[in-house]
């Protein structure tokens, strides 16, 4: 899993719709009055989030709550560098559904609840990644493969 597998994902998912899909963004963006990562820091801050993963033998083998913890640690980082002008929730997810799978977990995203979602995602900006952990632990309840 790497930086180059997150953009085929996110140009697989919007390649239909935006002809940048799967192109780094280039241009600033904030939501409710908070800044992501500047264009000219996010492909390093990607290497540098991508190689703690790779570090963490991307989440294998961990009981369903540590990777959970893990998991929204991740997924928090990631949606803070925001590499795409468009996008970013839903290729996080699938993103987020391959690390699982891989990791030997399987997420119900039809239990998901977008509102529950977006506020976790939106604490975890502020720092505190707990809401998030539990969202991922919430997908991931009785579903070990």
């Amino acid at each position: 899993m790497t930086v180059t597998h997150y953009r085929a994902i996110h140009r697989h998912l919007f390649g239909d719709v935006y002809a940048w899909a799967g192109q780094l963004r280039t241009v600033r963006i904030a939501k409710g009055g908070n800044a992501f990562c500047y264009p000219e820091n996010i492909a390093a801050e990607l290497r540098r989030l991508f190689g703690w993963l790779r570090s963490e033998r991307y989440l294998r083998d961990l009981p369903p709550a540590e990777f959970a913890t893990k998991a929204a640690h991740f997924l928090a980082e990631l949606n803070a560098v925001h590499p795409f002008r468009e996008g970013n929730g839903r290729a996080q997810s699938a993103l987020l559904a391959v690390l699982a799978a891989k990791a030997g977990h399987k997420l119900a995203f039809e239990r998901l609840d977008p509102a529950a979602m977006l506020a976790a995602m939106i604490r975890s900006f502020q720092g505190d990644e707990k809401p998030l952990a539990r969202q991922i632990a919430a997908l991931m309840r009785g579903r070990r493969r």
